[in-house]
């Protein structure tokens, strides 16, 4: 007696076919690693600060921390400071950026030039910024020299808010212009060809077509920059009035942990940074879905 056939075996799918079918992207999976890398770089270390920071070492209960920051008017006076310093510096680096980046999308002569000058502060750091300032603004620096030599009057833009908003502008404005500079590269010249060739001017160009275009990603730079001008710290101590008008968020956090060893403080006056960093986002990102809508999709076939 003969034995029955082996019943076929269907080979086994990859796992990239059983996830499509599924309705899963397979290409998700490349967000793995940046996924972990984000929980243990910044997740991690950020709820660690929130369970630290209601663990007062003084004493007085849970939010004992945070009530004694708000309930000190020149402590919670540097929330007040620190918008009054990043939301400015957001605005002008992306208005100082925007126009060398738009020029910058095509090649030119001196375009290297430029981009080198406009990067240079990168190489810097802010540090190596705050400490040349004074050579460049004091009484008997540059600037004033060259205002002394017109007939104008001096200037004072050291150790008071006006020092700080520089040396924030100079060390944000490089990464603003690199982000703009792929922001107007990647719109598709196509799209001015044939509006010129329709009659449209470069001003109609401009304002009809790349700046629309350009709009979302004016405001996404613009939110990182805020974020970038929320933690300065050597600027405001080294060229600002740290005890006065430049009396931002990080000066408190850095007095707590370092001068007075108190972490939890320090970690409870980091939160709040934190949450007001999110907030802001959080508001300009509902701004840009409000305002920038894709394209409606459905309709009848």
């Amino acid at each position: 007696m003969t034995e029955p056939p082996a019943p076929e075996r269907i080979p086994r799918q990859p796992l990239r076919h059983r996830l499509a079918e599924r309705g899963v992207d397979y290409s998700l999976l490349l967000l793995v690693p940046a996924v972990v890398v984000i929980a243990g770089l910044f997740l991690y270390p950020f709820l660690y600060g929130i369970s630290i920071s209601v663990q007062p070492q003084s004493g007085g209960g849970a939010f004992a921390n945070y009530t004694n920051f708000f309930t000190d008017p020149y402590q919670a006076g540097a929330i007040v400071k620190t918008l009054r310093l990043a939301l400015p510096v957001a605005l002008v680096s992306v208005g100082l950026a925007a126009p060398l980046a738009y020029r910058c999308r095509r090649d030119f002569r001196g375009r290297k030039l430029v981009t080198l000058v406009v990067m240079l502060p990168i190489t810097f750091g802010s540090i190596l910024i705050a400490q040349g300032m004074p050579r460049v603004f004091s009484p008997y620096g540059w600037v004033n020299l060259l205002f002394k030599a017109v007939g104008l009057p001096q200037v004072n833009l050291l150790y008071n808010y006006w020092g700080t908003f520089i040396a924030a502008v100079l060390t944000a404005l490089p990464l603003v212009f690199l982000l703009l500079m792929g922001i107007f590269g990647g719109i598709d010249r196509s799209l001015e060809h044939a509006a010129a060739t329709l009659g449209a001017g470069r001003a109609a160009r401009f304002w009809r077509i790349i700046l629309p275009l350009a709009a979302p990603g004016l405001l996404t730079t613009f939110m990182l920059a805020c974020v970038e001008a929320f933690a300065i710290f050597p600027s405001a101590i080294l060229v600002g009035q740290p005890d006065n008008q430049t009396h931002v968020l990080t000066i408190p956090i850095y007095q707590a942990a370092s001068q007075n060893s108190d972490y939890t403080q320090a970690s409870a006056i980091a939160v709040v940074l934190t949450v007001i960093e999110l907030l802001i986002l959080g508001l300009a990102v509902l701004v840009r879905g409000r305002l920038f809508r894709g394209p409606a999709t459905g309709g009848k076939g």
